[in-house]
């Protein structure tokens, strides 16, 4: 039998944007309420099978209903535009998975749901209606389910006729009237003042209805028979506003809504646009589409010899005439990567090697050549090539041109940067995907050797052909010296980094862990102590039975098995009962013990003692390195528990010690020169305190007079301009209305002009040209910038504003990083760069270079590039990373 599922599509995604955790992709944008309103979809979808689907967006703000009542829904405040940017992803995506959407001019998701379920119900056909909105429970019948959801977008009750009369004592008809009474402040429909749902309830059990209420109004007394008949007509005119419409004049057909499963085709590439990997593990789609033919594959042949050991010489006779290179690795962490074998192109041929041959004596002048410096290479992801042959006992050097990493800079935001993405990018439609010849995750192996040499042929041969359509596109854009001069540098700089590692307390770490333990051991005994029993603290539903039963405390969210529990809910709490603050600190410390204590304990190499990171220079689409295996860059500092983790970070040399340098509010400063904004500019030039003069200048007082919540606001606005703040996102920092926000917000561009004018001109220089640059040339492209859609639009100009400030603060890290590297040289010094955090550099230094350091440091870093404001940098020294804190 046909089953329609239909979505009240702005009721979920708002619900799904309030309930789940930010959530960004690489460019940037919010995509929390599209993930969460696609895990409910996939939900559904996989629970009850749908043979039609259908989601019904409102078309606009004036409906019918404006002619009938003016301020229908005219309380309500302005779609964040963290949100409403997020509406045109969710549309884009839906038609990407082959799910249907209706919207129309004039009515809203309701009427076009009602006007559905109305025909369904007239052939005989199941509908389920999900929706967070109690009016839909109007449209309840023998053929249509209303899923209500509850709270954020896993929280299902599903109704039916029988049901509402259960809850309510009412039949679906009598919703209408149950709204008319007691109006909807969410949709600013008025009903009867001083109603509310018991009330409301009341009345209709007596009397059936809003009209009956009204006529037999004189059974009533006191003031409930004022209020009755002195609101008859808001009565009358609330249930009309409350009424579904069901008569929409669709023009789509029910075979419009056939849902034959996910689109195969391009659901992969929806999904992947948005950057939803574990979805796409999950359905087991293909990121990149149907892709390219076997056929079309074919077309280019490549010369392979595989090399044996009597071969070997043969190799090593032509090593000056090596072109490109490829080496392939396997495993996720390239610190322990394995190496497969390496490919050398030299006049046309490619020479295959399999890694154990590489290993053999008489391959010595191979890996003499990887090892020297003054031999360029050029290949694809050359870090991570490093990294792994390193830990194979094999050095390398030389790397000059890094496929992987021209094509980050070329364009930041592209989420398919594979070498077989590049090439299909550039039309070279030879090369396989990885995953089509190893397999993926669990599945992946080595292929036959055949197979194996062919395709690391194909993709030297990529390399080959694609560099110098890079090289092209980057002297186009004036980035070759972006490149060359500063991520290139910096790729060899991080890999002898990572190589170093940082070294690690062990006992520390593990007393830290006994501390936590204890404390944690402390906290349970508390927490049992005041509930009068002991329970399973990590089980929701158990602990839902303590607060909420036993205790008594007020029910704040409720989910399908119970009780929510989470971190919201219980913050929302603590002002009630003291376990809560109790149970809030338990959940703090065993996070730090089982994620940070115990997951550093797994990271720490058997070899050397030490952890080795994995910084990334191709994920941020600012610009910014990321850190990974572990994420150093990722140590909570909020906390004292979590800023003692740093005490386990030591020298890896007797009697030296950790040196640790820190950028001054350098994205503050980089916005002073970009905007060059007076008032601005003031600050740093006289190293006025930044917050403190923002707060004197929008508040209009002296220094004396700026109050710690002056100062708080003002530092909240400073860096929430520089990362495009909305008067929604302010709100949520400061805990004040969007109206107080937006005020806030307005004052400080009424004193910065210079910042506002910045701002403005940038917005249109994007529009102008499509993209925006950092003061090194550094771009970030913005398709959505012209676009009509508003939101779409919006949020490219918001990036437009903050990539140029963003950037060019990375970019003045990563200079100090390569000065810093080249200082350390020329000087001969043992001291040595071990990690950037933020805008932070750390060290290691020996006791007779820490003079020398504590000069140098902060002189290169401050001279990493010339502003009409000052860089500063402060340094901060100690045994280890917690006391140069």
């Amino acid at each position: 039998m046909d089953k329609l599922i239909v979505i009240d599509g702005n009721n979920i995604i708002y619900r799904a944007f309030f309930a789940m955790p930010p959530l960004t992709n690489a460019s940037g944008q919010q995509t929390n309420a599209v993930y969460g309103f696609t895990t409910m979809l996939l939900r559904l979808i996989e629970e009850h099978k749908p043979t039609h689907m259908m989601v019904a967006f409102d078309a606009g703000k004036e409906t019918f209903r404006h002619a009938d009542f003016q301020d229908y829904k005219g309380k309500r405040e302005k779609t964040p535009p963290e949100l409403s940017g997020q509406f045109p992803l969710l549309k884009e995506l839906l038609q990407g998975l082959g799910v249907a959407q209706f919207e129309i001019s004039g009515y809203e998701a309701d009427d076009i749901i009602g006007t559905i379920t109305r025909l369904a119900e007239e052939e005989g056909r199941r509908v389920m209606v999900v929706s967070g909105d109690k009016d839909m429970l109007q449209l309840a019948s023998e053929h249509v389910e209303i899923a209500m959801v509850r709270k954020g977008v896993t929280d299902i009750e599903t109704y039916g006729p029988p049901q509402i009369q259960e809850r309510y004592g009412l039949t679906p008809d009598q919703i209408i009237d149950l709204k008319g009474l007691m109006g909807d402040p969410s949709d600013n429909i008025p009903g009867v003042p001083g109603v509310g749902e018991k009330t409301a309830l009341k009345l209709l059990h007596e009397f059936g209805s809003v009209e009956q209420v009204l006529e037999r109004s004189g059974e009533l007394k006191g003031k409930m028979k004022e209020k009755i008949e002195n609101n008859a007509e808001s009565a009358i005119l609330s249930k009309k506003l409350a009424t579904i419409f069901r008569e929409v004049p669709l023009t789509q057909s029910w075979s419009d809504m056939q849902f034959d499963g996910l689109n195969q085709e391009t659901a992969g590439p929806a999904l992947a646009k948005l950057e939803f990997k574990s979805l796409l593990e999950r359905l087991k789609l293909d990121a990149g589409g149907s892709g390219s033919s076997e056929q079309e594959r074919s077309e280019v042949e490549v010369e392979v010899v595989t090399v044996n050991a009597s071969l070997l010489s043969k190799v090593a006779s032509v090593l000056e005439q090596v072109q490109f290179m490829h080496v392939e690795t396997h495993g996720d962490n390239p610190h322990h990567a394995s190496v497969i074998g390496i490919v050398l192109a030299a006049e046309g041929v490619h020479y295959f090697i399999p890694f154990e041959l590489l290993k053999e004596e008489a391959a010595e002048p191979i890996r003499s050549w990887l090892a020297d410096s003054s031999v360029p290479k050029r290949g694809y992801d050359l870090h991570r090539i490093d990294l792994a042959l390193h830990w194979q006992g094999i050095a390398f050097a030389g790397a000059s041109f890094d496929v992987h990493l021209a094509a980050y800079l070329l364009d930041p935001t592209d989420s398919n940067q594979t070498l077989s993405g590049l090439a299909a990018k550039y039309g070279l439609a030879f090369l396989t995907s990885d995953d089509e010849v190893f397999g993926k995750g669990a599945k992946y192996k080595v292929p036959d050797e055949e197979t194996l040499s062919r395709h690391l042929a194909r993709k030297c041969e990529a390399i080959a052909q694609i560099i110098p359509l890079q090289e092209q596109e980057l002297k186009d854009n004036e980035m070759l010296p972006l490149f060359h001069d500063l991520e290139m540098p910096l790729s060899r700089i991080l890999a002898d980094m990572e190589k170093q590692g940082v070294a690690v307390n062990v006992e520390d770490l593990k007393q830290l862990g006994r501390e936590f333990e204890e404390q944690i051991k402390t906290l349970v005994e508390k927490i049992y102590d005041i509930a009068g029993t002991e329970f399973n603290l990590n089980s929701p539903k158990q602990l839902g039975e303590i607060l909420f039963v036993k205790l008594e405390l007020p029910v704040v969210k409720k989910t399908k098995t119970g009780y929510s529990t989470d971190a919201e809910v219980l913050e929302k709490l603590a002002p009630y009962h003291e376990i809560v603050q109790h149970i809030l600190n338990y959940r703090t410390i065993a996070k730090l013990q089982s994620t940070y204590v115990e997951g550093l304990l797994k990271e720490i190499s058997p070899v050397t003692g030490k952890v080795h990171t994995y910084f990334r220079q191709t994920i941020a689409a600012t610009g910014r390195l990321s850190s990974q295996f572990p994420n150093l860059q990722n140590i909570p500092i909020r906390l004292e528990e979590g800023r003692k983790l740093r005490k386990v970070f030591v020298p890896s040399e007797p009697g030296w010690s950790i040196l640790a340098a820190d950028y001054s509010q350098i994205e503050l400063r980089v916005l002073a020169h970009i905007s060059d904004d007076d008032r601005l500019k003031e600050a740093f030039l006289h190293d006025m305190d930044i917050h403190t003069k923002t707060a004197m200048d929008v508040f209009g007082v002296s220094k004396d007079e700026v109050d710690s919540n002056m100062r708080r606001s003002a530092k909240a606005v400073n860096f929430g301009i520089v990362y495009g703040i909305s008067d929604y996102g302010l709100s949520q920092n400061l805990n004040i209305t969007r109206k107080e926000a937006a005020k806030f917000i307005n004052q400080y561009f009424e004193v910065y002009q210079g910042v506002r004018r910045y701002m403005d001109e940038i917005v249109k220089q994007a529009k102008r040209d499509g993209y925006v640059k950092t003061l090194l040339e550094r771009r970030r492209y913005l398709p959505e910038i012209n676009a009509s859609n508003f939101n779409l639009r919006s949020f490219a100009e918001r990036t437009a504003m903050n990539t140029p400030i963003q950037g060019t603060a990375a970019d003045v890290i990563k200079l100090a990083m390569v000065h810093m590297d080249a200082a350390l040289q020329e000087r001969k010094l043992k001291s040595r760069m071990l990690l950037q955090v933020h805008d932070e550099l750390v060290f290691e230094v020996p006791e007779d270079e820490m003079e020398t350091m504590k000069t140098l440091v902060p002189e290169v870093m401050s001279k990493a590039l010339q502003l009409s404001v000052p860089l500063k940098a402060e340094v901060s020294y100690g045994e280890n990373w917690y006391e140069a804190k």
